[in-house]
């Protein structure tokens, strides 16, 4: 029953003390903050931690919740300010290898191509550690996850035209590091 229920019931139904309702929203919004935290950091063992910290932050936050914006909004928010802690305080060592997603086989692609798709995998991941954690942040809301400006202005906790640079940079940066595949 609790299934067919959208968030907001959830969620009111969670800050009055349901656990099942808190656990559905979990189940129901872990796998995308889980490629979020794992896009921003490059290491899927530190991105289960930051979403699995932010639920925690999250449930004993919910109370405070005022349900302007969406849930998954504010779990947006919260997981990026993890995240963005983590690559602050580990920085400028993060390396982003593991961001690549695997594509599928192609058994009839040459040895050439596929090598030539993994030293461009190799290039875009060193473009991207190249960014600064808000950069890379705002870049990655918007490109891989495909949120609105505003959305990410909501989740990172800046203004609308700070995300705009801040895209705007990380795409120039990302267009130039990647000008040789071009």
């Amino acid at each position: 029953m609790l299934g067919s229920l959208d968030d907001t019931v959830l969620v009111v139904r969670a800050a009055e003390g349901d656990d099942d309702a808190f656990e559905l929203l979990v189940r129901r919004h872990s796998p995308v903050l889980l490629r979020l935290a794992t896009r921003l950091l490059g290491d899927r063992a530190d991105a289960e931690d930051a979403v699995q910290d932010s639920f925690v932050n999250a449930w004993r936050r919910l109370p405070e919740f005022r349900r302007q914006a969406a849930f998954l909004t504010w779990m947006y928010r919260i997981v990026t300010n993890r995240c963005l802690n983590v690559l602050r305080s580990r920085r400028p060592t993060s390396d982003l290898d593991a961001v690549a997603e695997p594509s599928a086989p192609d058994h009839q692609a040459s040895p050439t191509r596929a090598a030539e798709s993994s030293a461009a995998a190799e290039a875009m991941s060193r473009a991207l550690n190249g960014l600064s954690a808000e950069q890379r942040a705002c870049w990655v809301l918007r490109e891989l996850h495909g949120l609105s400006y505003d959305e990410i202005a909501d989740s990172v906790g800046i203004t609308h035209q700070a995300v705009r640079g801040r895209i705007y940079r990380a795409r120039r940066h990302l267009m130039e590091a990647m000008d040789a595949w071009r």
